[in-house]
């Protein structure tokens, strides 16, 4: 009869390993990635999941999460954790139809070494002897380009060769709620040119009864992976979503005095407090002169 080899006597209290080797369908896992402090469960298992998958097999959100039961939104956010690791990295492609297309490269050490940068394309010489009125200094040398404007809330246009005045801070509760979107997301940090341009959007939904709070899901609900314009997607989002105009409140019809039975005739008329009907009034009125 066999014995079993265990690696730690079963009276420690911890676990146990019971070690039987591979020969086919396995791969190598290292402990910096099955012991990360800072990536969850959640990340440490899809990466050992698209490890074990074989070169060219798609991997991506809504591939995994009708894969897998954690979802879309778990999914995501464990993409991003092994992103920011240094696992993996994706990449938006164009394809040579024009469909744009993600590439995804995983890596089994964050440490491994990555494909080197393009470097970009060295930019022409200028011309040994330049035309006059080219935009050349002397000696051949190109001129010093001009800083770039941009222009000011206010409407103001810059002088040419001058500095950009500084934006104020904008203050509302518009404002308020856009300033407060990093909290929610960190990509959602907005410059303050940008909360100028989109706090008007932000009042009209506001003026039309939606609170804060859901201003803020609305804008920050399923933000995309890779958010390259937070901006312009905020700008798209406050147009497509907005909300109906709240109806217009309904006039209230005056309820008529209640019935009162005459005091003299007994005729019945409207009153609100019990008496004599105005055509005994009258007659008493008629006797009296």
């Amino acid at each position: 009869m066999d014995t079993q080899h265990f690696s730690a006597p079963a009276f420690c209290g911890g676990v146990i390993h019971v070690i039987v080797p591979h020969t086919r369908e396995y791969v190598v896992v290292g402990n910096h990635l099955a012991q990360h402090e800072e990536l969850s469960l959640t990340a440490i298992g899809l990466a050992v999941h698209i490890q074990s998958l074989p070169a060219g097999t798609r991997i991506g959100v809504k591939i995994l999460s009708e894969r897998f039961e954690e979802g879309a939104i778990r999914i995501a956010a464990a993409l991003r954790a092994l992103e920011r690791c240094g696992y993996l990295t994706r990449v938006r492609e164009r394809r040579p139809d024009g469909r744009l297309v993600t590439r995804t490269t995983f890596y089994n050490q964050p440490a491994a070494v990555r494909p080197p940068e393009p470097e970009p394309d060295p930019e022409p010489d200028p011309e040994p002897n330049p035309a006059p009125g080219c935009g050349c200094d002397r000696a051949g040398e190109p001129a010093a380009p001009a800083p770039a404007t941009l222009p000011h809330p206010s409407g103001r246009p810059a002088r040419a060769g001058t500095r950009p005045e500084p934006v104020p801070l904008p203050e509302g509760p518009a404002a308020d709620l856009l300033l407060g979107l990093r909290h929610e997301d960190p990509r959602l940090l907005l410059s303050a040119r940008d909360v100028h341009r989109l706090a008007p959007a932000v009042d009209t939904w506001l003026a039309r009864g939606a609170t804060p709070d859901a201003v803020t899901r609305t804008l920050t609900a399923t933000l995309p992976d890779r958010l390259k314009h937070p901006a312009g997607l905020l700008a798209h989002r406050l147009e497509t979503l907005l909300p109906p105009p709240l109806p217009a409140a309904r006039r209230e019809v005056p309820r008529p005095e209640p019935f009162q039975d005459c005091d003299s005739c007994e005729r019945v008329f409207r009153a609100r407090e019990p008496g004599t009907c105005p055509r005994c009034v009258a007659d008493a009125r008629q006797r009296a002169a």
